[in-house]
């Protein structure tokens, strides 16, 4: 099971404050990461609010690329209904060439109404839009030509194209069970954020047999978790960020986390979220004992959200390097 680093890259401060604000301390996670020798850094894409403030992750992944000679970089997720699938393919072709061939690739539908009302996306259209463009974004990484003014217009071939080939690997994120054996027919690799949507590791780990049972005989394709992580002696401050980073999600309106504690009240809490399993704070030794359960029911890599809820760069890059040191 590997283990990677997740930033959905939420604001709490002043955004104007120090040199280059969270962004650049994204990148310095990134070179935390890749010196504690963890597998990947993803990134999320977010538009209009400062629950994530990267609405261009290839902009990002480059920049942490350009810092980092290992370390596997992606975006989880792009957002294929917000963007022209030119557009996405050739600016992602662009970092996988920068970066020597190692970006990872997650595309999803999008869940905030103020994200689909700002780019004037139905909510009822996105899963056609993602179905089009999903299939678009990957000829064209394929080298196919396709239309870049819409259907019927010319077609085009990128003047890009990555370095793996045909394309770099593909994960898609769900956020409704229903969606998973859909992934799973399209031979992408799954990315679960179970704190938002399960209520447990049990039912994770039916999703993720659903998954498995639903892949294309002999395809292999990974399975991905996120999860919050702290290591070190302070874990009440953890979990003090994790209260700030969910009380934020439900001010965004994460349409997901807001059904679950609909049902559930009791999930609005920091302290239940850590009782799923789905938060682990403490020690280094713990923390990695506690994560081969999530091994032991399938997961391929855990995605540790490891800067959230405004700790500080100091807590999150301790947290990578204590926990990289026990990983290996």
């Amino acid at each position: 099971m590997r283990l990677s680093v997740f930033s959905v890259v939420d604001e709490y401060a002043d955004p104007l404050a120090g040199s280059d604000g969270r962004l650049g301390e994204v990148v310095g996670l990134a070179e935390a990461a890749e010196a504690a020798g963890l597998h990947a850094l993803w990134v999320a894409e977010h538009h209009f609010h400062p629950g994530g403030v990267c609405p261009v992750p290839a902009v990002l992944l480059a920049a942490c690329g350009a810092r980092t000679r290992r370390l596997r970089l992606g975006v989880l997720v792009s957002v294929l209904p917000f963007h022209a699938a030119v557009d996405v393919a050739e600016q992602y072709a662009m970092v996988d060439r920068l970066t020597g061939g190692r970006l990872q690739l997650g595309f999803g539908s999008g869940y905030l109404p103020v994200e689909m009302e700002g780019f004037g996306v139905d909510p009822q259209t996105k899963r056609e839009r993602f179905d089009l463009r999903y299939d678009e974004v990957l000829a064209a990484l394929r080298g196919e030509p396709i239309s870049a003014s819409g259907p019927g217009g010319p077609r085009v071939r990128l003047n890009v194209r990555p370095i793996q080939q045909p394309h770099p690997p593909v994960w898609i994120a769900v956020q409704r069970a229903e969606a998973i054996p859909f992934v799973a027919r399209r031979g992408a690799s799954l990315a679960l954020v179970p704190y938002a949507t399960v209520d447990g590791i049990d039912e994770l780990a039916r999703e993720i047999r659903d998954y498995r049972s639903h892949l294309p005989l002999g395809v292999s394709a990974s399975v991905s978790v996120a999860l919050h992580l702290y290591a070190g002696d302070a874990p009440d401050r953890a979990r003090h960020a994790l209260q700030r980073y969910i009380d934020t999600r439900l001010a965004a309106r994460s349409t997901h986390l807001q059904a679950k504690v609909a049902e559930h009240p009791e999930h609005a809490s920091a302290a239940s979220v850590e009782r799923q399993g789905f938060a682990h704070f403490g020690s280094a030794r713990d923390i990695v004992a506690q994560l081969d359960a999530f091994r032991q029911i399938g997961v391929d890599e855990v995605l540790g959200l490891f800067d959230f809820g405004g700790l500080s760069p100091a807590d999150a890059n301790a947290s990578v390097s204590a926990l990289g040191a026990r990983w290996a």
